[in-house]
């Protein structure tokens, strides 16, 4: 028997008007009188009739002489009529979905192109650097901050917790941060045969902590967003220690290094308070938490708790926050060079050698041992370019302030192009897959 037509089905093949119902109908007869016949179940006509919401089949009737006997009857209940239209609900729903996907395509389409924004802010810093003389401070530190925010909003509270129950993770990007930075910088000296203050200023450079920026291009390269940012505080708190004390090791075999100066300033570089934030009160010194934690660490968090406790909203702003992230790494790379343009153009093609070998070889070991120690792909990434970018402009600071020679600063302005551009292009490859947590 012929099956009851679909909205989707052909029209033609209709069997009976949807205002209808069926039932079976006799004159009123006592069915004991009839001879020949008998009452069949209609769930055992299921697989030769199926009736749909429209049709009631109460009794069956079935004759040796006459068949199915079934007569039309108007429909008395509609209440489960379907309806093959489109309401203005689905409609609404499709236009919001079909926006929020095209703001996905442009998102993803302006953060594959990472590279491309940082090489034409490396440039324009490099070529017009005035035209970063609107980048102060506070819109520097607003900038990190915002994009902090939306880093966090991928992360939840529970995010960051495991992060902190990583210990190897964590000891091995520490580990690899202060050593393969430092040995390469020394070993690169040597093997160029550079100068003594190119050679200082590069091994200064080395013995830096993890820049901000580093945090951002993990975001952008789908790697572990809350160790990077752990990673990034760990080993800027242990740069107190640790920058005077590799420098004054290592440099120290060039020039004369002021470990207890080195010391000194770093400690006012991390722990100085944010002025436009708590003010210059002594209250702020004391009481405020170290430039790394305002930064980074608190929006982080707060994002986290968005994400957690309001996840509607981040839902509908996250789309957002990787050209915001994209825009603001550019922007910081340019106006780090535009500070040290001149040093830059007059430095040599060997400083230039030197800071990409430098940074090379802490992306490549920072990543090949991270792997050899067993950590999973999205680890090894981040700890690759924790320890592959370093807080360039705590490396100028310090070797304006502590050694004699200005050109000592040159390697560590040079730095902060080749990590940016290095970092952004590694960035770019690794956003094209997805890593899988704790697969080796």
């Amino acid at each position: 028997m012929q099956a009851l037509s679909s909205c989707n089905g052909i029209r033609n093949m209709k069997l009976f008007q949807s205002n209808t119902l069926f039932s079976t109908h006799l004159p009123r007869t006592n069915p004991e009188n009839l001879p020949n016949t008998f009452s069949i179940d209609p769930s055992s006509l299921h697989s030769h009739f199926q009736p749909t919401h429209h049709t009631s089949l109460k009794q069956t009737i079935w004759s040796p002489s006459t068949g199915f006997i079934l007569t039309p009857k108007p429909s008395v209940k509609r209440s489960t009529e379907l309806h093959c239209g489109i309401s203005s609900n689905d409609l609404n729903a499709d236009t919001k979905g079909s926006f929020r996907r095209w703001v996905e395509v442009i998102s993803e389409a302006l953060s594959t192109a990472f590279p491309v924004w940082v090489f034409l802010g490396c440039l324009l810093g490099l070529v017009k650097p005035n035209a970063f003389e609107w980048v102060t401070p506070k819109w520097t530190v607003l900038g990190i901050a915002l994009t902090m925010l939306g880093m966090g909003m991928t992360l939840t509270l529970d995010d960051l917790s495991d992060a902190f129950a990583m210990p190897k993770e964590l000891l091995s990007g520490f580990l690899l941060q202060y050593s393969v930075m430092p040995i390469s910088g020394f070993l690169v000296s040597k093997l160029l045969n550079l100068p003594s203050y190119y050679a200082a200023g590069l091994i200064l450079v080395a013995c830096c902590p993890g820049g901000t920026a580093s945090n951002i291009v993990t975001y952008i390269a789908r790697g572990n967003v809350a160790l990077s940012v752990l990673m990034t505080a760990a080993s800027t708190l242990a740069a107190v220690v640790m920058t005077p004390l590799l420098t004054a090791k290592l440099a120290g075999q060039y020039v004369a290094v002021d470990a207890k100066g080195l010391l000194t300033s770093t400690m006012q570089v991390i722990f100085r308070p944010l002025p436009f934030l708590v003010g210059n009160s002594f209250f702020g010194y004391i009481f405020i938490s170290p430039k790394i934690i305002q930064v980074v660490l608190l929006p982080v968090l707060a994002g986290a708790f968005l994400n957690q406790y309001f996840h509607k909203l981040v839902k509908v702003v996250s789309p957002l926050m990787p050209p915001i992230a994209v825009g603001t790494v550019a922007v910081l790379c340019g106006n780090a060079i535009a500070q040290s343009a001149d040093a830059i153009l007059l430095s040599s093609q060997q400083v230039l050698l030197a800071t990409s070998l430098l940074h090379a070889s802490g992306f490549f070991f920072g990543y090949v041992f991270s792997r050899i120690l067993g950590l999973d792909v999205a680890s090894s990434r981040t700890i690759s370019i924790e320890v592959g970018m370093q807080n360039s402009v705590l490396g100028v600071v310090l070797a304006t302030q502590h050694f004699g020679n200005p050109l000592t600063a040159v390697p560590c302005a040079v730095s902060s192009v080749c990590h940016s551009i290095f970092g952004s292009l590694l960035a770019g490859i690794w956003r094209q897959s997805v890593p899988a947590r704790n697969q080796n």
